[in-house]
């Protein structure tokens, strides 16, 4: 084997590991206990822990942590060493299987949404066996599940856990009544594109916004941005693919499969794909992903920036989240075949889908909603806010034979006219990409474009998983006891199609026609977070993930109050940095370069020279430091006002209606300002230094 192959998944403790490391009963106890679902046996877990253990040792490891992603969007972890203390003065190096299955972190410090009190800090963070232990940073790091002491979920993994699980369920239900007896379990597949700026290091320190705030809250463009897109595909630079390289060797070791990178359409803007893998796994190895980027930028003097938008004017930081669906027999369930029109497994899975998306678009959105994500949907190369589906001329054409009754008789596939001999013949695909769609098929799989960079892609995912099990809930009920079952799919088929056909469009998301177009067929337009969080809790909403198992009512109500109070509090820290850079650096650049303005105006006057242009310009300048004061109070008073609300769905209301208007009116004074000052008087590095000097 060679070296790449060698490494791969050498920091990971997986299947290989474990039929290596453990007896051979152990294991086939361990393989059966995650296949089922059974609780662990502690005699079984003290044997996992012990050969765990001994294997991170082995391979540098001298603490270890139970790694969760609570609800604040990253991964949590609290690191314990593998020494314990004898009663004789010893050492010995120790990890048991109750450690290993159950630990007992401060809950204190993470969002709750009101599931506990202040006082009740005590939090249980319980192991996911489903998810691979791997070594990072000499730790042994252990994914599990988080909730509070009273039992109320805390976290990201167990609603998509449990997603998973309502999914396997209701599919496996269908695909049986279909004829399939072998299938006895189905699980969710993603593949998610990560996308981010690299930044100098210093250039970054000299900016306080990004180093609050993640993005720049004053810019004017720069002279060249991405208007020829000689940077989407182009040649990769030295200094970015020696970071490629070294991200490259770390996430492999952790077994991510990234395969693929390259150049974004913006300057400095650059993306990463990894291959599928179950959606576990998936959600898991993207926050490992996300925290190795910013360490390994780090390493070569450069900032890994996730935020969706962190520069006005071009292209925002997405990730797209590739979701597919598979049988334990290897069956993609997204795979329409050669002969889609008579695939009935594909059909009866695409409207399932079709369905899903139409009942649920508001809680797709909900799914990516932050405040961060709102600056970038709806602009260069994201998806606009309202949620529509893509799926290409050949499927929507046999959709429309079911719902009529008529024949497909097939698109007809055109051949590629390159007009070199000696190029290879080859047929165009009929699967064509709509790059403005938020929800496109895109041959075997589903490509939600609305994820922001930052975001985990757990929520989206148990959404997805969610709403898909309660549609295939309603077409297996509609199958039971019927004995012409392909008939019943077919027409199953119509019917939904018939009725959700409304969400299916192939058009251009970004036009304005779209809009209206969206509002007469009754589709949701929610532009803010603020709009859309609310939703979380409507009845049909909550009857879904209570229905499914997946939240509780009450959980579900702590998570749009957590949902809310995010929004709000990032708002008030952008706001608040706004001021403080309108204060100590703006105002003093534009106060100086309003006096060296009059000052040679006075000395120009004083000898008789005509100074019709000097006047202009410096009547400008002073007229924009009055006009910097006026914004920096307004926006001073609104940041008061929020102060002083208690409801957090009032400061939501507010941020967007009045908080965020201020800002703007702030940012457009000193982007206004940057394009006549001097650059030996402005006080930072501006678009043309951040997005051109790596």
């Amino acid at each position: 084997m060679g070296k790449l192959s060698e490494n791969f998944g050498a920091m990971v403790f997986n299947d290989a590991v474990m039929h290596e490391k453990l007896p051979k009963d152990i294991y086939r106890s361990l393989k059966q206990t995650i296949s089922e679902g059974k609780d662990l046996d502690i005699t079984l877990a003290n044997a996992v822990a012990n050969a765990m253990k001994d294997w991170a040792i082995e391979k540098g490891a001298t603490h270890y942590t139970h790694w969760f992603q609570p609800l604040t969007g990253i991964t949590a972890e609290k690191h314990d060493s593998f020494l314990s203390p004898q009663k004789d003065g010893s050492i010995i190096e120790e990890f048991s299987g109750k450690r290993l299955i159950k630990g007992e972190p401060d809950a204190s410090s993470f969002p709750s949404g009101g599931l506990r009190a202040t006082f009740e800090a005590r939090g249980y963070t319980a192991w996911d066996p489903t998810s691979y232990a791997f070594i990072k940073d000499k730790t042994l790091c252990i994914p599990t599940a988080f909730c509070s002491y009273g039992g109320e979920v805390l976290d990201k993994k167990t609603p998509l856990l449990r997603s998973v699980e309502a999914l396997s369920v209701q599919a496996t239900r269908v695909m049986n009544l279909l004829g399939y007896k072998d299938v006895t379990g189905v699980h969710a597949c993603v593949g998610a594109e990560q996308e981010y700026f690299l930044v100098d290091k210093k250039t970054y320190a000299q900016r306080e916004d990004l180093r609050i705030c993640g993005r720049t809250l004053f810019g004017a463009p720069s002279p060249k941005g991405q208007e020829l897109d000689d940077h989407y595909f182009g040649v990769i630079k030295p200094r970015v693919k020696a970071f490629m390289e070294e991200l490259n060797e770390e996430l492999w070791e952790l077994g991510i499969y990234a395969s693929t990178e390259h150049n974004e359409v913006a300057p400095s803007q650059h993306e990463l794909a990894p291959v599928f893998t179950v959606a576990n796994n998936a959600c898991d190895q993207n926050q490992l992903t996300m925290e190795i980027m910013k360490k390994v930028a780090d390493r070569h003097g450069l900032v890994c920036l996730l935020h969706e938008k962190p520069f006005r004017g071009v292209n925002g930081s997405g990730k797209h989240n590739n979701w597919s669906i598979e049988t334990n027999t290897g069956l993609n369930l997204f795979k329409p075949g050669d002969d889609p029109f008579e695939n009935t497994v594909f059909l009866l899975f695409l409207a399932a889908v079709i369905t899903a998306v139409d009942n649920y678009q508001d809680l797709l959105r909900i799914s990516v909603a932050s405040p961060s994500n709102d600056c970038r949907l709806g602009g260069n190369e994201a998806p606009p806010a309202i949620v529509s589906m893509y799926l290409g001329d050949e499927l929507t054409g046999i959709l429309d034979c079911v719902e009529s009754g008529k024949k497909y008789f097939g698109a007809k596939r055109t051949h590629m006219q390159t007009g070199v001999h000696v190029l290879p013949d080859f047929k165009k695909d009929t699967t064509d990409r709509n790059r403005t769609s938020p929800f496109a098929f895109t041959g075997n799989k589903f490509e939600f474009r609305m994820p922001g960079s930052a975001q985990s892609i757990s929520d989206t995912n148990t959404v997805l998983n969610t709403a898909l099990a309660e549609v295939l809930s309603g077409f297996a009920d509609r199958l039971e006891g019927k004995k012409e079952v392909s008939a019943a799919a077919r027409r199953i088929v119509r019917d939904a199609y018939r009725e959700h056909k409304r969400i299916i469009f192939n058009g251009n998301n970004y036009s304005e026609e779209w809009v209206k177009e969206a509002e007469k067929r009754g589709l949701c337009n929610l532009p803010t977070a603020a709009d859309a969080i609310p939703l979380l809790v409507k009845e049909k909403n909550m009857a879904l993930f209570s229905k499914t198992g997946i939240f509780s009512e009450t959980e579900l109500r702590s998570r749009c109050a957590i949902m809310l109070q995010n929004y709000v509090s990032v708002l008030s820290i952008e706001a608040l940095t706004m001021l403080d850079m309108a204060r100590v650096q703006f105002a003093p650049a534009l106060n100086r370069g309003a006096a060296e303005l009059c000052r040679q105006l006075s000395e120009v006057q004083g000898i008789g020279v005509q100074t019709g242009s000097l006047q202009a310009a410096a009547v400008a300048a002073v007229d924009s430091v009055e006009a910097l004061y006026q914004a920096t109070k307004n926006l001073s008073d609104a940041c008061a006002s929020l102060k002083t609300m208690g409801d957090v769905g009032a400061s939501a209301d507010f941020c967007r209606d009045t908080l965020l208007p201020r800002m703007e009116e702030l940012r457009t004074v000193v982007d206004t300002a940057e394009k006549v000052t001097p650059a030996d008087l402005w006080p930072m590095p501006t678009y043309k230094d951040l997005l051109f000097n790596v």
